[in-house]
């Protein structure tokens, strides 16, 4: 008999399409309508004003165009750097900056992880309430309420130092440097940790259960659930945002200080960079110093924002 001889025919793979962008975007034009306004947005408010970086190298006057404006190159540059407030300026947007970092970043995730083990959800929501509230008020009213209770005159907590005994008379808070920069970072720890902590209850939110059951039919407590299990699970999350606050390390604040810190006597521990930008700058029409001063800060921004980046790819969680 003859033998049959059966040839396997190898499957190939289909060929791809190339892609074509103008089909894809028709495709999904119900998205694109969604992207294109807050892309319309970026574009005007964020793209379209960087035209005026020009004038951190002229000299810009008021009334005049930008081409019309002579160029003097890094003279802005060298001035701020050789200005007498330069080492003062740093230094305060240093320290106040790694405070607000050291103390304020890990407050919202300590935050979530507590609520997350509240079992209680009508004393969980008031907690959050609570807590989220600070968020939507203006640095004017917290200003006015801090303001009210360091007074020296009625003032809620001189009062209560003073029924303590630890006080023989009422301290001026906001007016002695040595308190200030205390008084800044807990006033902002305060109103931001509330709503920082959304981002990382709704991380904790989608780690799977199954794996609390397993650890704790193995016998694990609830602390060591928190730490081998939820900051693992959210340890994503919390790079890409730790990323961002290394990006913007140089931005100590402005309407807080503006707010906290109106008294001259404060400026040595007070003076930030976008403080001195409005003081020195703006405040006395001089547009293309200030501008330098700005573009200064941005590019420190970039460049601690890309150290980051680059960090924490070696661990996988990046933003590129």
């Amino acid at each position: 008999m003859a033998q049959l001889s059966v040839k396997t025919v190898e499957s190939k793979p289909p060929l791809k399409r190339p892609t074509n962008v103008f089909t894809t975007f028709i495709k999904q034009i119900d998205l694109q309508l969604m992207v294109l306004p807050a892309l319309a947005l970026i574009i005007l408010f964020s793209y379209v004003p960087m035209y005026g970086i020009m004038i951190a190298f002229q000299d810009y006057k008021v009334g005049s165009s930008f081409s019309s404006s002579p160029w003097v190159g890094f003279k802005h540059f060298a001035y701020f750097f050789n200005s007498p407030d330069f080492a003062l300026i740093m230094k305060n947007t240093i320290i106040i900056s790694l405070l607000k970092f050291l103390i304020g970043f890990p407050a919202p995730i300590i935050l979530a992880l507590m609520l997350n083990e509240v079992r209680r959800m009508k004393f969980k929501r008031i907690v959050q309430t609570v807590t989220y509230l600070p968020h939507f008020m203006s640095w004017v009213i917290i200003g006015g309420l801090i303001g009210s209770l360091l007074a020296t005159d009625n003032g809620s907590i001189n009062m209560l130092l003073e029924k303590m005994n630890l006080i023989d008379e009422p301290i001026n808070f906001l007016s002695m440097p040595e308190y200030f920069r205390t008084i800044l970072v807990s006033t902002n720890v305060w109103k931001e940790i509330g709503f920082g902590s959304i981002v990382y209850l709704a991380a904790i939110a989608g780690v799977d259960p199954s794996s609390y059951e397993a650890a704790s039919i193995d016998g694990a407590s609830r602390f060591k659930q928190m730490y081998l299990i939820t900051l693992p699970s959210i340890m994503p999350v919390v790079s890409i945002f730790m990323i961002l606050a290394i990006g913007n390390l140089l931005s100590a604040g402005f309407e807080d200080i503006l707010v906290l810190a109106p008294n001259p006597a404060l400026r040595d521990v007070s003076d930030v960079i976008d403080t001195y930008v409005i003081r020195v700058g703006i405040n006395n029409y001089r547009y293309s110093y200030a501008t330098a001063v700005g573009l200064f800060k941005a590019v420190i921004s970039v460049g601690l924002l890309t150290i980051a980046n680059y960090v924490a790819k070696k661990s996988g969680n990046s933003l590129w």
